[in-house]
């Protein structure tokens, strides 16, 4: 066949698929080679699919093995999404995570009360914001500070892109498995960003919002690393910490956490110390807290805690490497359906 009859047909292909208009195309650009991704239509107006995106989780066959786009129109959806266990490979978009959210606010059990919950593995998202409104808008609800979580992520293989994560205490729950977040947005006063999940935040916003503490300081992390020979750990690469108030830049939830912030800007909202031992104390030999290459008013490390910024040159290549989390190229081809 000629190239020029190879041409056409592809453009007619091209053309036939974008008139169906029930699918999204990716191109892979390492390949050059356009994906199919079958798609569903979320539209409170009832012009789609589906009026929510509850609905068309639901639609989902179980046990699922093919991307499937679930395509959200712009608006708020006040509504709790769980994406289960036997339902992978959804990827959920929306039209802008400034136009297109999801709020829910429930806050009687950090396990049950997200606005999202994602259970499966091979899950996807962009262009969303998750807002837990109990607390929210900030000092406007009238209601004392509680647990309540804005999203909660426990499966393997997770990817977040231009997402936002609004909350005030435990906003985003990391769970367990590993997990991407790309140029988000996460938003909280107090161990805002927690859990045992083993994570990349590559240039997110960091909002710290610890102004509504009335003088006490925040804390952006929690994490929940539990044994030395436990993998799991946070990274922050190049991200934006500001906001108002003070904050720590966080505490263990478990006896050997680990977060590490790489390369990222740091106003003059972070304390001094930088970290806080909480209830490890005795046995902070056994936290691996460190920033490495940080810049900005509230960077400087001289006045830290004295257990932080051990990482050696092996540990710190680890970590800061995208291997860290992608050693079995998982991450890569979730870039061609992106």
């Amino acid at each position: 066949m000629s190239s020029y009859r190879l041409f056409t047909h592809v453009l007619a292909a091209v053309f036939l698929v974008l008139a169906s208009g029930n699918v999204a195309l990716r191109r892979n650009h390492k390949k050059n080679k356009v994906i199919v991704c079958p798609s569903i239509f979320v539209d409170p107006s009832g012009k789609g699919n589906f009026t929510t995106i509850q609905a068309a989780i639901n639609s989902v066959p179980s046990s699922n093995r093919r991307w499937i786009c679930i395509r959200i129109k712009a608006g708020v959806y006040r509504e709790q999404v769980t994406i289960p266990f036997d339902k992978p490979f959804i990827y959920l978009k929306g039209e802008a995570k400034r136009k297109t959210s999801v709020m829910w606010d429930a806050h009687e059990s950090i396990a049950t009360g997200a606005t999202f919950i994602s259970q499966a593995d091979n899950i996807m998202a962009k262009s969303l914001t998750f807002i837990n409104s109990y607390n929210y808008p900030l000092n406007g609800s009238g209601k004392a500070m509680r647990p309540a979580v804005a999203a909660m992520i426990e499966g393997d293989k997770a990817a977040f892109f231009r997402c936002g994560f609004m909350g005030l205490q435990d906003t985003l729950w990391d769970v367990s498995g590993r997990h991407y977040f790309k140029l988000c947005s996460i938003q909280g006063a107090v161990d805002f960003i927690f859990g045992s999940g083993q994570s990349v935040y590559e240039k997110c916003s960091i909002s710290v919002v610890a102004g509504t503490l009335n003088g006490a300081a925040g804390y952006i992390t929690a994490q929940g690393r539990s044994s030395a020979n436990d993998t799991n750990g946070f990274v922050f690469k190049e991200c934006n910490i500001f906001g108002n108030g003070k904050t720590f830049l966080g505490r263990p939830w478990r006896d050997y956490a680990r977060v590490l912030f790489y390369n990222s800007s740091m106003s003059d909202i972070v304390v001094p110390q930088g970290w806080d031992p909480w209830f490890t104390a005795a046995h902070v030999e056994r936290l691996s807290f460190a920033e490495v290459d940080c810049w900005g008013l509230g960077s400087d490390i001289s006045r830290r805690v004295s257990w932080a910024n051990r990482l050696n040159k092996t540990q710190l290549e680890q970590l800061t490497s995208i291997s860290y989390i992608n050693y079995d190229g998982w991450l890569t081809s979730f870039l061609s359906v992106a």
